[in-house]
């Protein structure tokens, strides 16, 4: 065990947490981006990027590359393998960000750039056949299922996209989704409905995975509107039904709307002082690569007036009162 000190610490490397660590690094502060895995978050389980300014048509894993390189070139430090375990506010204002294997990075500011992790659908089967055909990633196991029938569950531009892609794999794609309209963007819809391999089942719930030998073989399907059940022969079920952000680190009370992401002002500080946010933990309308990056720009910025402050002996910008916040 190890105690490391800086002056911003940057939770997650994804688009959001290496943005910010590119600006820091500019201003010249001593930061460290700190990453469970590798750097690019769900750049990494995206094919590809058609919406990011500038690349009409990139790989998700080249533009997380790109990210990286150019966030080192300016100074960025990014240590990967290194979980944290949790994020507190000293009396001092200064944060102890503990790692899971006991190492400490203090700073007197932290931007949580963590992002999200997948939503299960808490059905039979679902823990069981994980990774048994149980899958939240098209990217990382689509081609395990080439010739399959597979489905995928969810109604967003996540679901509508990675069914388009499953199909260069499998041989049929069912489209599973309980409601009767997509939230997915209508070109998104568009692609993925004119694709022949593609069928749309609405209205519809999955109820369980069902499997034999430690493999699945079907799943057990339920019509909302009718109330009709019945089975679908798969051997794979991709699921995206959407992220719960990865706040649960933080051991401070900070404001959150009901869904638990974190409510900032407009420097992308929460109601903690020194404490900041961008990308997908933070609540706001949309979450893309775009919005992920502006964040982290003001948010580096932010921190660099922070401190400004705080070295001057001024007093430090505060986030003012959040509304709507859940307690």
């Amino acid at each position: 065990m190890a105690t490391h000190e800086y002056e911003v610490v940057i939770v997650g490397a994804g688009p959001a947490g290496m943005c910010a660590g590119l600006y820091t690094g500019r201003s010249m502060l001593r930061s460290v981006v700190l990453e469970r895995g590798f750097p690019g978050g769900e750049l990494l389980n995206t094919e590809v990027i058609e919406d990011y300014i500038g690349f009409e048509h990139v790989l998700g894993h080249e533009l997380a590359s790109k990210f990286q390189a150019h966030a080192e070139k300016f100074g960025a430090e990014i240590r990967t393998s290194t979980p944290i375990d949790s994020v507190t506010r000293r009396a001092d204002g200064l944060f102890d960000c503990v790692t899971e294997s006991g190492d400490v990075y203090v700073a007197p500011t932290v931007i949580v750039t963590a992002g999200g992790t997948p939503v299960k659908l808490d059905v039979p089967g679902e823990i069981e056949y994980a990774g048994k055909g149980v899958s939240y990633c098209a990217i990382c196991d689509g081609a395990f299922y080439k010739g399959h029938t597979i489905l995928v569950v969810g109604g967003g531009d996540a679901a509508c996209e990675e069914a388009d892609f499953l199909t260069r794999y499998a041989e049929k794609v069912y489209l599973v989704h309980r409601r009767d309209t997509f939230r997915a963007s209508k070109l998104v819809q568009q692609r993925a409905f004119a694709n022949p391999k593609i069928e749309v089942i609405t209205d519809t719930v999955v109820d369980e995975i069902c499997g034999a030998d430690g493999l699945m073989t079907h799943a057990r399907i339920r019509n909302l509107k009718t109330g009709t059940a019945s089975e679908l022969v798969a051997t794979g079920i991709f699921i995206f039904v959407g992220f719960k952000p990865n706040t649960g680190i933080i051991r401070d009370h900070v404001e959150h709307d009901a869904a638990g992401y974190l409510i900032t002002d407009a420097m992308m500080q929460t109601s903690v002082p020194g404490l900041f946010a961008a990308g997908d933990v933070r609540a706001q309308l949309t979450r893309q690569v775009t919005t992920a990056v502006g964040d982290a720009t003001t948010a580096a910025i932010g921190v660099e007036k922070y401190l400004t402050a705080r070295k001057n002996g001024q007093p430090v910008p505060a986030a003012p009162p959040m509304l709507g916040a859940s307690a």
